[in-house]
Formats: structure tokens, sequence, C-alpha cells
């Protein structure tokens, strides 16, 4: 066959037209030690904080620590496939996690990625996990009230819609239960929850979801879980991957309600991962920035002013103290951070107080301002008349002969801390709750004996529900008393104690 060159000549020509000069330029570095789910990496240069950076075999780390000449990165996963000398490349991208309405009813890792079985999420969009809070100029004083259904909160511990009210107490004093009832209670009042669980079992994360799954409350909830199998690195992330889907929510003017529970194991996660970075470490070990940790969680939380979306995050986090002490390191910081603290407390909880909220340590810095009017009314004197019944109860315990104005005072004491329990997955609607503490405020309930207090709540609610819902329609409308309604309210109470009383005799 023969070659003829001119034919190779235009075919070469052909070649040269096609040719582009694009280069990929993508930068890289060397990992030069790797152990314990950190690597460090010599060579990137350019890498921002918190960016992803891509390992082989589809391993993904998070720059965390940036030093003159290495960057120390997290690994998020197993490190077991990571060798010394393999190549890290920048991927220009901090990380991200998919909002929108997509992650409703959804159990995710901090990643945002789905582990509920129920296939992938096809986000439309992704946020990242660090942002900074919204500035002063744009958010607008709290005094919407965000109801928990519980009465001991909604009375004398009010939260409002975009607070940071602080749970916290000894381990198993039902912390995370009373944030799970003021999930439970968001269903109809048009609030979106996160639950984010870090470093918690899985069992114990299931049982979670199927109460929530089994009050309708997955409708609307979205569950963040970092489990304490996982890596120190996913347990960091899960509360700033839980906000950033809240914040989506926020911006198109939506309310939201975040747990973080707990925050202690999300700063000893913390403490972990900067130890093994090699930064020095403070008090308890913890890092110089611990304090920084929370502060730029929580300061995420907040009302917006309307022409900036006018959506809210109130953030609920959990904190669990060692025998008490709400002087230790973490505690102070979140307590210093927050608008008030519900104390839960362990003496209380044994004696069958459920919630146990100690009612002199707890504070809520919004105070009556996220109340509604008939809520401020009848709970007005409650604070005073329990810190008085605790203070003669311990004086009584001597043995002291007390007068009759003192001995009264007990009696009335004893009848508003059995009206403060509340069983678990019980959530009150507040005209209810205002209904039920206007009569022990009133002194309705002096001839009840303390061991029938629960049976006449039950009772009255019932009657109330029955025979004088229109009482219970006009509180729930108009947010407090009327003057007209609360003489049939009067009569209503007077005409059910009758009743009580004949039916018990």
């Amino acid at each position: 066959m023969e070659i003829r060159p001119e034919e190779i000549s235009a075919m070469i020509k052909e070649q040269i037209k096609g040719f582009t000069t694009k280069v990929d330029i993508t930068k890289t570095g060397t990992t030069v030690q790797v152990g314990d789910g950190i690597a460090q990496v010599y060579g990137l240069s350019d890498c921002m904080a918190g960016e992803l950076l891509e390992f082989p075999e589809g391993v993904y780390g998070m720059a965390l620590s940036l030093q003159e000449d290495s960057v120390g990165a997290v690994i998020l996963g197993s490190d077991k496939l990571i060798r010394e000398g393999d190549p890290v490349r920048l991927t220009g991208r901090v990380v991200e996690v998919p909002v929108g309405d997509v992650v409703i009813g959804r159990v995710v890792n901090a990643l945002g990625q789905p582990i509920d079985g129920k296939g992938s999420i096809n986000a439309a969009a992704y946020r990242p996990i660090e942002r900074v809070a919204p500035g002063v100029i744009r958010r607008q004083e709290v005094n919407v009230p965000l109801q928990t259904g519980i009465k001991a909160i909604d009375a004398m511990i009010p939260i409002g819609r975009g607070q940071r009210e602080l749970v916290l107490g000894d381990r198993q004093t039902g912390k995370t239960a009373i944030c799970i009832d003021t999930i439970i209670n968001q269903k109809g009042k048009d609030c979106l929850c996160i639950y984010v669980a870090i470093g918690q079992k899985a069992s114990t994360v299931a049982g979670i979801h199927n109460v929530l799954e089994n009050a309708g409350a997955m409708d609307y909830t979205t569950i963040v879980f970092a489990s304490a199998g996982e890596p120190a690195p996913m347990q960091y992330m899960a509360p700033y991957s839980g906000c950033a889907m809240a914040e989506e929510w926020m911006e198109e003017g939506k309310d939201v309600l975040i747990v973080y529970d707990d925050l202690s194991k999300h700063a000893a996660a913390y403490r972990e991962m900067s130890l093994l970075l090699r930064r020095p470490p403070g008090r308890e070990a913890f890092p110089g920035d611990v304090f920084y940790l929370h502060s730029r969680l929580l300061e995420r939380a907040c009302r917006v002013a309307k022409e900036y979306g006018g959506g809210s995050i109130t953030a609920l986090p959990i904190i669990e103290t060692q025998a008490g002490d709400v002087s230790a390191y973490i505690p102070t910081n979140v307590i210093s951070i927050t608008d008030g603290q519900i104390y839960l407390e362990t003496e209380l909880f044994n004696s069958g107080m459920r919630p146990a909220i100690n009612a002199g340590l707890s504070v809520s810095r919004v105070g009556g301002s996220a109340q509604v009017k008939g809520m401020k009314k009848v709970s007005g004197t409650l604070r005073v008349e329990l810190a008085q019944y605790r203070e003669l109860a311990n004086f009584a315990q001597f043995g002291s002969d007390l007068d009759k104005n003192s001995l009264e005072r007990l009696e009335q004491g004893r009848r508003i801390m059995e009206i403060l329990k509340q069983p678990q997955y019980e959530t009150l609607e507040i005209e209810k709750q205002i209904v039920l503490l206007y009569a022990v405020t009133h002194k309705f309930l002096m001839t009840i004996p303390v061991e029938e207090v629960k049976e006449y709540e039950h009772e009255l609610l019932k009657f109330m529900e029955e025979q004088k819902n229109e009482i219970l329609e006009s509180v729930k409308t108009n947010k407090e008393i009327l003057p007209e309604v609360e003489d049939e309210l009067i009569k209503a109470l007077y005409k059910f104690r009758k009743l009580f009383d004949a039916r018990n005799k």
C-alpha cells in the first residue's frame, strides 16, 4: 500500500485545528502522617479553613488546623484506606448538607446522608454547615410564645420563638423528655423541628424516632444523628449541619425549633479532635476556643426581621451536669451564651416531681414578653408561692409550730406542686393550662386532699370540654380571660367542686 505524503499532512492539519490548550489544574498535597482519624497534609498552601479534602479511595476529610507548613485534617469516615505518601486534593468547597423540605421526616447523619432506609435525598439546594450568625440589624425582639405544652415551663419559664433556652441537669432527670414533649406539642402550630442527637446510642435514637412517629410529629421533624460509634468529626459536625438545615427554613419565613442533645458530648468530641491535632489544652484539657465552639452555634438561633424573611430558630441546647454542678466549665460557658436555663434537679426527680424543674434556679431572660396575657395573669404569683412553700417546707422539717397563715401557704404549695406534675408525652393546650392554673392560684383546690388533686385535674378538664367548652374557646381565641368570661369560669369552678365533692364522698 502506497503512503501518500499529502494525505498524512492533511490529517496532521485536521488534528492541529482541533487541538486546545486547556489545562486542568488541581492543587494537591501529600499525606505525611495518618492515625486516630487525623491526617497531617503537606503542600496545601491555598487551603481554606473547613475545606473539604479528597483522599484516595473516595475518602473525604475536613481541614481544621491550618499551620505554616502543613494542614491538620479530620477524616470523615475510616482512615484505614489512607497511607503515608497518598496524594490529597483540594475540592474548593466547604462541607455542605442538603436543605429544604426534602429532609422533613428523614433521619440523616452529620453529612446529611439518609440513614433511615427510605432512599436517597434529592435536594435542590445545599448549604455550608458553618455560617456567620445574623447581625443585630437583621434581628427583631423575641415576643411570640413557643408553647411547650408543659405547665411548669409555659407558666414560669416561658420560651419565645427565636430564644435559646438551655436545659441542664444530671443524667436521667428528664432533659430529653422535656424537649421531645416540646417537639410533639408543635403539631399544628406551624413550626418545623430538628432533633440533633450527638454521641448517643442508636437504640435510644430509634426509640425517640418511634415516639415521634407514633405521635405524628415526624411529619414536621428531621433527626440529625451522629452516634457514639461514629468518629469524633461526625459528632462535632452534627449540630452545625442541623443548624444549616434550620437556617434555610428561617430565611423562607418559617419558625423552627432545634434541639441539641447534648452539647456536653459535642464539647468532648471537639476536645478529642483538638488534642489529636496537637492544639494546646487548657482548663479540663479543653482547647482555648471551646467557648467559641458553642457561641458561634447558638448565636445562629434568633428571630429575623420581616424584611429579611421574618422566620426564627428557637434552640434548646441540652447540657449534662455532674452531681448537680452548674458551675463546671462547659455548663457555665453555655449558661452565659443562652437566654435562660431550665434546671432539672435529681432530688425533685427522685421525690416523684415530673418534670423535676427547680423553679428557683431556672430562669427565662425573655420573661413575660413571650407569654400570652392570660398565662401572664394566672402565673404571676406562682413562682413566689412556690419559693415560699419550699422555704416553709424546709423550716417545717424541724417540727416547729407554724401559725395559721404559714400552714395555709404550705397546703397551697403542695397543691401547686401537684398540679405542676405532668406525665411524659401528655402535653396540654394553653387554654387548658390557664384554666387549671386559675383554679389553683385562686385557691379552689384548698378543700381537695392532695392525693386527689390529679383526679381533680383530669375530671375538671373533662368537665370543661363537655359542658363549658365555650370558656375554653374564648380563652384560646382571645389569649386571655375576659372579665365576662371570668365570671362564667368562677361559676363553673364552683359548680364542678360541688360535683367533685359529691362524687368522692
